[in-house]
């Protein structure tokens, strides 16, 4: 597996992986209507637009395993870990934990003292075993659909 930085041309793989595992990791945990106010098909040209832009200006890598985007994390420069995704078909890995891993890195080197994260239910133990707390339950909207998701900080030593 290689991590990189992202590249502006990564963006068509990084939509399609995210729908691709919103759709199938996620639906353990979020009903079929949820999943699809998360990650619709009829958003994917928005996302590939607003998403080339915001992952332009976060810190975002990409996983590849033989060219092929595996996995994607990014984080603002004020340690906001916004998005961590793996393909369905790379789940336990130990993809996320590399991504997250290099951005951790990133964040200590730029002086950050904690990061924090909005997980789903379905990433909120990945985080817990990473040493992340829970410091409330949320509740987001998307398209007028309730979905329930987790503020959660880690302290950088």
């Amino acid at each position: 597996m290689e991590i990189r930085k992202f590249q502006a041309s990564d963006i068509s793989q990084i939509v399609q992986l995210f729908y691709g595992t919103v759709h199938s990791v996620n639906k353990k945990d979020y009903t079929q209507e949820q999943l699809d106010a998360w990650a619709s098909k009829e958003d994917e040209e928005l996302r590939l637009a607003s998403w080339r832009v915001s992952m332009s200006n976060n810190i975002t890598f990409v996983a590849l395993i033989e060219g092929i985007i595996v996995g994607f994390s990014d984080m603002t420069r004020k340690g906001h870990l916004d998005r961590l995704y793996v393909h369905k078909d790379f789940q336990g890995q130990g993809i996320a934990s590399a991504l997250v891993n290099t951005l951790e890195s990133e964040a200590s080197r730029l002086g950050l003292t904690e990061l924090d994260t909005d997980a789903s239910i379905t990433a909120k133990p990945f985080f817990e075993h990473r040493g992340y707390q829970v410091v409330k339950s949320q509740c987001v909207e998307r398209k007028g659909i309730q979905l329930v998701n987790f503020k959660m900080i880690k302290p950088l030593r």
